[in-house]
């Protein structure tokens, strides 16, 4: 049988979910749910309209949906993954900016109904292995910050990647980064925020979509290693494979790369 998938979401990344699920073999698209506006969408050029709706429970009671891939923002997600919850339905996360509590929550709630489910940051299978690569070079370097760079449209920041690339990081190492003392800040805020003692730095800019290096220094050399997601298209293998892993599992995963075998 087919998996039966509603798309949360109508933007940018929800237009693209549903073209990769229509495309995908083995699943449907069967609708799409979201507050924010009434239009109808088409899943690929051509093809027929597809449900939609602007409530998650009556969409889930009219399409019965085996998993829910949401792509929208924090303050929409948690009242989808409610709805989600109490009808036993899976869900793919790939919204970023999302509470710390919300996703304890979210890992609690799971367990306790057997309810598979995935919170990503990033579903780009090049960012994963950046993020295995710098959790590797971070054993040698001392000193390391992060340049991370999305589109003019991104709500928040930094990036959800770049903070689970700076987690990844510091669990790589045995003691903290080095930061330098800045001894003359002119411009509050020059040398960004840090996460777990490594800078980051948000560009924001039209013509972007989502690019992120982290650069390592130490006395005469630098290492910088870089991914660039140039289309959204980039992200869609992972969450095609995200969609088939959460149907085997009863539990909350955090970060596609559990599932990838890449920790």
């Amino acid at each position: 049988m087919s998996i039966k998938v509603l798309i949360s979401g109508s933007g940018s990344m929800g237009r693209e979910v549903l073209t990769a699920v229509t495309h995908a073999e083995g699943m449907d698209a069967v609708g799409c749910v979201d507050a924010l506006t009434t239009e109808e969408i088409i899943p690929v050029p051509g093809g027929d309209l597809i449900p939609f709706g602007r409530d998650t429970a009556t969409m889930i009671g009219r399409l019965h949906p085996d998993v829910i891939v949401d792509f929208t923002n924090a303050d929409w997600t948690p009242k989808m993954a409610e709805a989600a919850l109490e009808a036993g339905v899976r869900m793919v996360i790939g919204t970023t900016g999302l509470p710390e509590s919300f996703v304890a929550h979210l890992e609690t709630e799971c367990s306790k109904r057997e309810v598979g489910a995935l919170v990503a940051p990033n579903f780009a299978l090049g960012a994963l292995l950046m993020q295995h690569m710098v959790r590797l070079a971070s054993r040698y370097y001392d000193n390391a910050e992060i340049i991370e760079m999305h589109h003019d449209g991104k709500v928040d920041a930094p990036s959800g990647t770049s903070i689970a690339t700076a987690r990844a990081m510091a669990e790589g190492r045995e003691k903290p980064f080095i930061t330098p003392a800045t001894q003359k800040a002119t411009i509050k805020g020059t040398r960004g925020a840090q996460q777990d003692g490594v800078t980051i730095h948000s560009v924001r800019l039209p013509g972007l979509v989502a690019h992120q290096q982290v650069m390592f220094g130490a006395p005469g050399e630098t290492l910088t290693i870089r991914h660039d997601s140039m289309h959204r298209e980039s992200y869609m293998p992972g969450v095609v494979l995200a969609i088939r892993e959460v149907m085997g599992r009863k539990d909350l995963v955090r970060g596609l790369d559990r599932l990838i075998g890449l920790t």
